[in-house]
Parts: C-alpha cells; sequence; structure tokens
C-alpha cells in the first residue's frame, strides 16, 4: 500500500513538473513576479475558512463532550495538522483523518465517539462535495454555455451520487464495523485482538450521531461556507496576478478543481491532478494556462508555509509525550529496584 502510494505521488510530481516546463517556467515566473508580497496575505487568510470548518466538526463532537475537553481552539490546531497532513504527506488524503482522532483521543474522550465524528464529517464532506460541484457546473454552463462537456459531467455527477447515499444508509441501518470485527476475528483467529477494533460500539456511536438531524445540518451548512468563504483565496489570487475574475468565476474554478481532487483521491497531495484541473477549467473561463499554473504554484506554497507549523507542532507534542512516559517508566523501574533491594 504504501510503495502504491509512493509511486502514485511520484507520478503525478513528474506530470506536476511536465506541466510547469511545457508552459514555460519563464512565462510562470512573471506571472508570479506580479503578484508581489500580497501574494503571503493568502497564508493568514486560509485560517478563516478552516475555522468555519472547526465549527462544523465541533457541533458533530459537542454532545459527547459535555466537559469541552476538546474546545474549538484545539480543534482547530487538530484541523490544521489533518489538513497539513493530507496535503503535505504521503498518506493518500485519508492518513490525515488518523492522526485527527489520536490527537483527540488524547485529550481524554472515547475513541468510539471521535472516530464516529470524524466518519460522519468526512460522509458530509462527501455530500458537500456533490453540492459545490453542482454549484460550480450550473455557473459553468452560465459563464461558458458549453453544455455538451458539462452536461457529460452532471451526468456523471448524478450517476455517483448513489455512493455516498448508499453509505450513509449502510451505517445509519447496518452494522458495518461490527461486520469487519468478525471478519478479523475470522482472519486472525483471536476474539481479543478483533474487539480492539471496537467495531460495535463505533457502529452505535454513529447511528446515534446520525439522528441529531439539525446538528447534521447545521454541520453540513459550516462546511459549504467554508467551500464558499475558501474560494476568496482563488479571486485574491487572480487578482494580484493581473488576471481578475468575477467571484463567480472563482467558484466555479474552485469547485471543479476541488471535485477532481477529492474524485481522484488516491494521488497523495493531489499532485499534478490540481494543475491538470486549472488548466483545463480555467482554459474554459478564459484563464492563459501559464496562470493557471501559477496559481497552482501559489496554492501548494501555500499549503506548505500554512502547513509545516502545524506538522512541527504536532511532532513536538507527540516527541514530549514519549519523552514523559519514558521518563515514568524510567522512574517505576527504579522504584521496584530499590523496594527489591530493600
Amino acid at each position: 500500500m504504501k510503495l502504491a502510494t509512493y509511486l502514485l505521488g511520484l507520478i503525478g510530481l513528474v506530470v506536476a513538473i511536465m506541466l510547469v516546463l511545457h508552459n514555460g517556467w519563464s512565462a510562470i515566473a512573471q506571472v508570479l513576479a506580479q503578484g508581489g508580497w500580497g501574494l503571503f496575505w493568502l497564508v493568514p487568510f486560509h485560517a478563516l475558512p478552516l475555522i468555519l470548518d472547526t465549527f462544523g466538526w465541533r457541533m458533530l463532537l459537542a454532545p459527547n463532550d459535555p466537559q469541552g475537553r476538546a474546545p474549538t481552539p484545539y480543534l482547530f490546531w487538530v484541523a490544521t495538522v489533518r489538513e497539513a497532513a493530507n496535503r503535505l504527506l504521503p498518506l493518500a488524503n485519508v492518513g490525515g483523518e488518523m492522526i485527527g482522532i489520536r490527537l483527540v483521543i488524547l485529550r481524554g474522550l472515547d475513541g468510539a465517539t471521535v472516530t464516529a465524528s470524524v466518519i460522519v464529517e468526512v460522509l458530509l464532506t462527501f455530500l458537500n462535495q456533490y453540492l459545490f460541484t453542482g454549484l460550480g457546473l450550473v455557473l459553468l454552463i452560465l459563464l461558458t454555455h458549453a453544455t455538451h462537456l458539462t452536461s457529460t459531467l452532471l451526468i456523471g455527477l448524478a450517476l455517483s451520487l448513489p455512493i455516498p447515499l448508499g453509505i450513509t444508509l449502510a451505517l445509519r441501518y447496518g452494522s458495518v464495523f461490527a461486520r469487519i470485527e468478525r471478519l478479523a476475528q475470522r482472519a486472525l483467529g483471536s476474539a481479543n485482538i478483533a474487539r480492539l477494533l471496537g467495531g460495535t460500539n463505533l457502529d452505535k456511536a454513529i447511528r446515534a450521531l446520525l439522528q441529531h438531524r439539525w446538528r447534521l445540518l447545521a454541520s453540513l451548512a459550516w462546511q459549504l461556507a467554508c467551500y464558499i468563504v475558501g474560494t476568496f483565496e482563488t479571486w485574491l489570487a487572480l487578482r494580484l496576478l493581473g488576471h481578475a475574475v468575477t467571484p463567480w468565476a472563482a467558484i466555479t474554478l474552485e469547485a471543479m478543481t476541488q471535485a477532481v481532487r477529492h474524485f481522484i483521491f488516491f494521488v497523495p497531495g493531489g499532485l499534478g491532478v490540481q494543475e491538470g484541473g486549472l488548466i483545463v477549467f480555467g482554459q474554459m473561463i478564459g484563464l492563459p494556462a501559464d496562470v493557471a499554473v501559477a496559481l497552482s504554484l501559489i496554492k501548494r506554497a501555500r499549503e506548505v508555509v500554512f502547513g509545516l507549523p502545524a506538522l512541527i507542532s504536532w511532532q513536538w507534542l507527540e516527541g514530549t509525550r514519549l519523552r514523559r512516559l519514558w521518563s515514568r517508566n524510567v522512574a517505576g523501574k527504579g522504584a521496584e529496584s530499590s523496594h527489591a533491594a530493600e
């Protein structure tokens, strides 16, 4: 699995480099130079859509955290780590969620409820992606009148819609993780090891969470607000690059590019995928290819500048925790030796 992830990441990196070279690095550099220092404003601004996304996660976690052990500021930090891990590490866009679950559990919350909140949040993200992509397609039709391609995309979107709906029904009325637990028990031949998965408790936590309809709707609304506010990054970047577009065009470009990245999620960091999507859909709204590639490089630079401190802070936390555990173990062994000597 790791080998496949690394291979896909390498292929994506090669594709991204080829796109940069094909569109002329000198032309792209000139476009970037026109943006100037104002492009650095994109880094702090990214905190706003991420905060909105965190509000949506907190809505799902709040019923099982009445003491507030994982408050919104802490969840915001975890969200930055999750995003940075998915964007900057070869984790195929799923490892960040596992890291996020672990970090929240460290605050003393039940593992099943935390995992359930992340699973439901990811499910809502899928649904929001359909809403956002649908909005982008409608705007694309209005802006370009390219009904042939957009009709094909709409049909494809409609045909794939039963997938998240089927997953929702399976999680709501089925026992998905309990079945996985039983399969693991048969494969491993040990009920104790299989129970570590906590399948039954996880199914109960997910079903309980899916019954809070108003919380689901509120979380869905916060996520959608995150998507829409996040398009300001594209609008501002293009304006600074000297290729101003309307807010509707920015939403279209962001929606379609994100759709491509989400549906081809197995490529680490969306390498090559993001660049190709921006070029294709950028040209449909009149954006030159070199500007589209420059926009992609700006987005990736922002991901590094914003995400690297999050990854460093996460590693610092893990290192501090390991040192404390090691110190306790050493102290415990020292006490045992003293008692034995007595």
